[in-house]
């Protein structure tokens, strides 16, 4: 489903000191950057709140005045919108993913669906609205009070017929609004569990590579490559089956078939080498010796 998305950036950050809170990083990315990983799939991606550098291309807009709040910071993204769908994101959730959007996305709410997180809050700047009814309920709050500055997002939420949405994704919603938060994001994603999702994630961005990984596959392969070969091989095995895989798919293979392939390949060339060295170094092999 064809969708724009309008991310808030410009907040305050009081209780970070007024720091930069979309530049802060986690994991090596910027917390803008990890929300726009998440919605790379938007047709326009509009970011309301002061330039710095992103990694892929978005529309810059400000609301009028800045520091307008949330409603104002809204409804200044929504006007570089055309999408009947928008993609309502804050720009300090680093645990976002792209399976949340879409669970979003394809809510059967009559105006929208917004994310309810773990302990039962609705989350209205993790959201998709329908474009039409979100447009014509801003018209009508800034009619009565004169101008949106300063109103609460529960003014808006409040007139539309939103379904909710509890992600799969337990930390989703996370969003870091203090120094506390945004050292527990750190450490999430250097947690056993997870670090490498997280890193292979991350590469994968600084890249610019949209490829399913089959993290176990390649584990595998670079453990036959180092315990039967020399543990040097198993690095400079992975690259080769990378660049093996971008070559297939240059001539038209599916990537991750290509990878899967490479893979195997490779993984019966080790363990044939490891087999090979056993058979030479065990006695009475045949070899004329003794």
């Amino acid at each position: 489903m064809s969708y724009d998305a309008v991310v808030l950036a410009g907040g305050a950050a009081r209780r970070l000191g007024g720091a930069d809170k979309p530049a802060l990083e986690v994991g090596g990315r910027t917390l803008l950057d990890r929300v726009l990983a998440a919605c790379a799939g938007a047709r326009t991606t509009v970011v309301v709140g002061g330039r710095r550098p992103t990694a892929r291309p978005v529309h810059w807009t400000r609301e009028d005045p800045p520091g307008g709040g949330p409603l104002a910071a809204l409804d200044a993204g929504l006007r570089r919108t055309t999408a009947a769908q928008v993609l309502v994101l804050s720009a300090d959730l680093p645990f976002l993913d792209a399976e949340t959007v879409r669970a979003l996305l394809d809510s059967p709410g009559p105006e929208g669906a917004m994310l309810r997180d773990p302990t039962g809050r609705d989350q209205p700047l993790v959201a998709a609205y329908r474009a039409e009814p979100l447009r014509r309920e801003l018209a009508l709050l800034a009619t009565e009070h004169g101008n949106l500055t300063g109103l609460p997002l529960r003014a808006l939420t409040a007139e539309l017929d939103l379904a909710t949405v509890t992600a799969a994704a337990p930390l989703a919603s996370f969003d870091c609004d203090t120094w506390d938060d945004l050292a527990a994001a750190r450490a999430r994603i250097r947690e056993h569990g997870t670090v490498l999702d997280q890193w292979i994630t991350a590469v994968k961005n600084e890249l610019g590579l949209d490829l399913p990984v089959d993290t176990k596959t390649l584990l595998d392969l670079a453990r036959d490559a180092a315990h039967g070969v020399a543990r040097p091989a198993a690095p400079l095995t992975t690259f080769l089956v990378g660049y093996a895989a971008a070559q297939a798919e240059a001539r038209g293979a599916d990537p991750a078939q290509a990878v899967a392939e490479a893979s195997r390949k490779a993984a019966d060339l080790a363990l044939r080498w490891a087999a090979e060295a056993e058979a030479e170094a065990a006695p009475g092999d045949g070899n004329g010796s003794g």
